[in-house]
């Protein structure tokens, strides 16, 4: 029963990702093909199926352009400024903005490296990625050599807790980054190889 559990627990959490961006896919291509065909309508007296599916893809291929150049990356900036400015969409639009930068795959560099540490008591360990050292009044604050600790949550590690521990207490692992997130999401059920293939 345990095996035939963990088994459909691994095919959810592998098609979950999938299944999530097929849905807001499908969402955006039927919105925006429901106002164009609309419009086209309007004028035209027809409407044209996939409209919206091919104005979505251009949409996408042309902000894509637009952020692989000087200029685009400017007005980028300026847009995303202008939603950081807006009282009620600053904290949502910010908080959002965090969890793509801190886990796109250009920036999982926030990540130093993978320890476990004892918590959330003694004799209990848990999986976190050091995001940097303790500093400013935090370390001034502390008699010890303190590192910030990043303690993500199964199966979304895109929430969790972050702690402040002393070095000492740290048991640095050897896996990297992308073999710990996928051990966090699979609920332990994806385990990297060990020991390390010499």
């Amino acid at each position: 029963m345990n095996r035939i559990r963990r088994i459909f627990i691994t095919g959810l959490l592998f098609l979950l990702p999938t299944l999530i961006t097929l849905y807001l896919l499908i969402f955006l291509f039927t919105s925006v093909d429901s106002i164009f065909n609309n419009l086209f309508s309007h004028f035209f007296g027809r409407t044209l199926p996939g409209l919206g599916f091919l104005l979505t893809i251009a949409f996408i291929f042309g902000v894509g352009l637009l952020a692989t150049n000087v200029l685009g990356v400017k007005i980028i900036r300026q847009i995303e400024m202008t939603f950081a400015g807006l009282p009620v969409v600053k904290p949502v639009y910010a908080a959002i903005r965090q969890i793509i930068d801190a886990f796109s795959g250009d920036r999982k560099n926030i990540f130093e490296s993978v320890a476990m540490v004892e918590y959330p008591r003694k004799g209990m360990f848990a999986i976190g990625f050091i995001t940097g050292k303790g500093a400013g009044e935090v370390q001034e604050k502390t008699a010890q050599d303190v590192q910030a600790v990043f303690i993500p949550t199964t199966p979304n590690p895109t929430s969790g807790f972050l702690l402040l521990i002393p070095k000492e207490q740290l048991m640095p692992l050897e896996m990297t980054v992308e073999e710990a997130l996928k051990l966090i999401i699979s609920g332990g059920v994806v385990v990297p190889d060990w020991p390390r293939p010499q």
